[in-house]
Order: structure tokens, then C-alpha cells, then sequence
């Protein structure tokens, strides 16, 4: 293989979410936020569908959000692993409700805003750029309360007030932004997404259709407020990716193929774009869906859209339109039929490098503007030695694969900004609530069922990964020697 040569200030790095990493549910003056409703087991999906309206935790539930890996009171000690791993970003999330518990309060929580300040200030200390996400699945619960959430036009209202708030409090100190988290999810987990619970009766396509009108509408908001207060600052919108394959080379297959990915492409069309796309309004008024469009909407849309498009990418996806192929998989919650030429995971994702390279492409074809791949890995069980050490080359043979495929997608004239790998520290999975699906270059000793010291140690990628980036990604495989801790 020829050496692999990333652009020159190529941000390596890894990406973590306030609701899977913080805890601290209840402290620094914190409200109520969705995650910290989603229990573990059964009931977990059924409050992600929007379908269990209980807005209180309920009696008897482990919720692992509550403490998650406590990152609210470790992340000095995180930060400076990171650091040994010469990251240059870490993308993170902040929790829309340690700054306004409410949603709607008058006044943002100073203790919350300090929190991040000293986050900030520890990251930039080690030469780590921070990549902000403003809301990562999370929506304060005293707004859905209140408004319904994103059903409600006025929640744009708020976001556009927490938005300004962070961009003017942390100028200076933040450049890249993004607005919602695999804004697509609001179509699938309406709840995680949107903080949306359906009523008996009523047209979901309708709320969930709406509910993605309003975030647009405040993602272009915040675009705005950024420049404003610093025209340096960059902006993006994030996509759950992966590209759709048709099962076979039947035109009905690469049709329905097309359909989905435009499902989700939908989102960024607008927010890239400026502007809804044909197919979408075709749908829309085929579906019986009438959005309630507001005096200058469109043209908030044209006039501030993204600087850049942030995505995931885990898994590939396969469809189609033979009701007798029917044999389908898991991947990121996206449906999927299984695809005999790939293998999968240990939760049944298809593991596919080519698709990075694929939906690359696809993206930066589609919107010509720069990329940032901001989650990729692998989750896997792992099992640690005595010392917390876990012999990982499963993990780094997935990301050797990826990270080589995204190099090709650069040498095919795709604009990549950075990679952050999803989880560089274990964490609560954000689909199951577990914390044995791994992520992370780190283990932290906690169990799905809370139990643990959350002691970290490095596994055998963590040396890998620091290699990966002390070379600038011209060395992706295997190094000899490994540190145990």
C-alpha cells in the first residue's frame, strides 16, 4: 500500500455526547433533559418511538444516563488521556439543559455555562480544538411539558436564545459547531430526536414532518446569530449517513434505494441547500402533509445555510423491493436487509470500509462543500485482563479498514476537514442504554447494570490510535509494542 498522506492540520480526534458521557443528571443546576427518561430494557425503545409519555423517571428503572461514565467530574483525567493520544479535536456535546434547565428560562444557569467554560479552557490547555454540537438528542423535558417540544413553533424561539448564548459566550474558545445530531433520527426515534410524544390518534407524519420544519428553520437561525457574532466561526449541520444499495439491479431496487437515501438527504438538502427539494415536496403533498411555513422561512433557509456537513458513518444499507428478500439486519436503526458480500458485528451492523469511501463521495458530490466525518467506530464486547487492558485488534483492524477508505475518498477529491471515531472512551450506547458495547480506546469498568469503579485503563488501540495521528495517518497498522495500564 502506498503511504497514506492526510491534508496538512488534519483534525484527528474522537467525539463523545453529554448525554452518554456527562451524568451528573441532577447537579451544577441542571434540568430534566429526554435521555435522562430512557431507561434500559424493554421500555427503552418504546420511549424512543415517542409511543410511553412518562416525563418523569419511573419507579423501579435503571436509567444509565444518570451517571454514565461521569465524565462531569473526570474529564481532566479524560482530557489528558486524549491528549497522550495527540488528539487534535474533540467533538462534544453541550446539554441544552445545564444551561437553561427549563428551556424557556429568562437567564441562562451560570454554573452550567462555567462547567463548559472549564472544559473549554482544559481542552485548548492541551492543544485540542473543540467541536461543538448544540443539541445531541436532547431537548429539555420541561419543554415538552409546557410546548409539546418541537412540535411548537416557539421552541425555535428558544433554541435561537441557547444558541446565541453559547456562541457568545464561548467566542474565542469554540470555532466549529454543529446544530442538531443526526438530524435524520427525527424520523425514526421522534423521541430521542425531537423529544416528540404522539397522542392517541393523531398523524405522526404530520408532527414529525413539522417538528423537522421548526429545527431547520432554528438551525438557519443559530447560522445567522454565528456569523454575526464572528464571521470566522464555522457552522455545520450532521447527518446519520451510509449509502443505500439496491439489492439488485432491478429498477425498482435502485429506485427504492434512491427513496431512502433521500429520506435522510432531505434534512441536508435544506440545510446545505437552502431550500426544499422537489422529491421532498412531492411527498410531502402525496402524504397529506401540510407544513405551517411562517413569513420568511424560505428565505431564512436560502440565506444561512451550513459551512460545512458533519456525518456518522457506521454501516452500509441494503433494500429491496422482492417481498420474498426479507432477511434483515440492524444498523444504527436504520432497517436494513442483509447484504452477503459484507460481515457484521457483534449487534448485527454490516461492517462495509468501501461504503465510508462510497458515501463520501456521495456527500461531497451532492453539496460540494468540506466534510467531517465526526463519528465512525466499531462497538464491540470487550474483555479486559487483571490491569483493565483489552487486546482490541478487532477494533483497530474496523478503523484501519475505514480510515484507509477515507483516504481514497480524499485522493478521489473529497474535502475532509477531520475524523473524530465515535467513542475514544467507553460510554452508554445511545440506541441500548449498554455500556458492553464498546466504543472506546479507553475502558472504564462499569457494567449494564451500573455496578463498577470507573477506573480507565488504555486497551491495545489507544497506542494504535496515537500512532494513526502522530503520523498524520500514514501508519494504520498494528504497532509492536503496546502500553498496559
Amino acid at each position: 500500500m502506498d503511504t497514506m498522506s492526510f491534508p496538512k492540520g488534519f483534525l484527528w480526534g474522537g467525539a463523545i455526547a453529554a448525554n452518554q458521557a456527562e451524568g451528573a443528571y441532577a447537579e451544577g443546576g441542571k434540568g430534566l433533559t429526554t435521555v435522562d427518561l430512557l431507561p434500559t430494557g424493554k421500555k427503552r425503545f418504546d420511549v424512543m418511538f415517542g409511543e410511553l409519555p412518562s416525563l418523569e423517571p419511573m419507579p423501579g428503572e435503571f436509567y444509565p444516563s444518570h451517571e454514565a461514565i461521569d465524565f462531569y467530574h473526570h474529564y481532566k483525567e479524560d482530557i489528558a488521556l486524549f491528549a497522550e493520544m495527540g488528539f487534535k479535536a474533540l467533538r462534544l456535546s453541550i446539554a441544552w439543559s445545564r444551561i437553561f434547565p427549563n428551556g424557556d428560562d429568562v437567564e441562562p444557569n451560570e454554573e452550567g455555562l462555567q462547567f463548559y467554560d472549564d472544559v473549554f479552557d482544559e481542552l485548548l490547555k492541551h492543544g485540542i480544538e473543540p467541536v461543538v454540537t448544540i443539541a445531541h438528542f436532547d431537548v429539555p423535558v420541561s419543554l415538552i411539558k409546557k410546548y409539546g417540544s418541537w412540535r411548537n413553533r416557539r421552541v425555535v424561539d428558544f433554541f435561537e436564545t441557547y444558541a446565541t448564548t453559547l456562541f457568545t459566550r464561548y467566542n474565542g474558545k469554540v470555532k466549529y459547531w454543529m446544530t442538531f445530531n443526526e438530524i435524520n433520527m427525527l424520523l425514526h426515534l421522534p423521541f430521542i430526536g425531537a423529544g416528540i410524544v404522539f397522542e392517541d390518534g393523531e398523524d405522526k407524519q404530520q408532527v414529525k414532518y413539522q417538528a423537522a420544519h421548526h429545527q431547520l428553520v432554528a438551525s438557519a437561525k443559530a447560522v445567522k446569530a454565528a456569523h454575526e457574532i464572528n464571521p470566522d466561526l464555522q457552522v455545520g449541520c450532521m447527518l446519520a449517513a451510509g449509502q443505500t444499495y439496491a439489492y439488485s439491479c432491478n429498477p425498482n431496487d435502485v429506485l427504492d434505494a434512491m427513496d431512502k437515501d433521500r429520506e435522510s438527504f432531505f434534512f441536508i438538502d435544506v440545510q446545505s441547500r437552502g431550500e426544499y427539494p422537489g422529491y421532498a415536496k412531492r411527498y410531502l403533498e402525496e402524504q397529506g402533509i401540510t407544513l405551517q411555513i411562517e413569513e420568511g422561512d424560505l428565505e431564512l433557509l436560502k440565506e444561512h445555510t451550513v459551512d460545512y456537513i458533519g456525518f456518522s458513518y457506521y454501516a452500509s444499507r441494503t433494500t429491496s423491493t422482492d417481498p420474498e428478500i426479507n432477511q434483515s439486519t440492524e444498523g444504527n436503526i436504520f432497517s436494513s436487509l442483509e447484504n452477503p458480500f459484507l460481515e457484521k458485528s457483534e449487534w448485527g451492523w454490516t461492517i462495509d470500509p468501501t461504503g465510508f469511501r462510497i458515501t463520501a463521495n456521495q456527500l461531497y458530490d451532492r453539496y460540494q462543500k468540506p466534510l467531517f466525518v465526526v463519528e465512525n467506530g466499531l462497538g464491540a464486547v470487550d474483555t479486559p485482563d487483571a490491569t483493565g487492558y483489552v487486546e482490541d485488534d478487532y477494533r483497530i483492524d474496523y478503523m484501519a479498514k475505514h480510515i484507509e477508505q477515507m483516504h481514497e475518498a480524499i485522493k478521489d477529491g473529497v474535502d475532509i476537514i477531520g475524523y473524530t471515531s465515535w467513542g475514544p472512551i467507553d460510554l452508554v450506547s445511545a440506541s441500548t442504554g449498554e455500556m458492553k458495547k464498546r466504543y472506546g480506546f479507553i475502558y472504564v469498568d462499569k457494567d449494564n447494570e451500573g455496578n463498577g469503579t470507573l477506573t480507565r485503563s488504555k486497551k491495545k488501540s489507544f497506542d494504535w490510535y496515537k500512532q494513526v495521528i502522530a503520523t498524520n495517518g500514514a501508519d494504520v497498522t498494528t504497532p509492536v509494542q503496546t502500553t498496559k495500564s
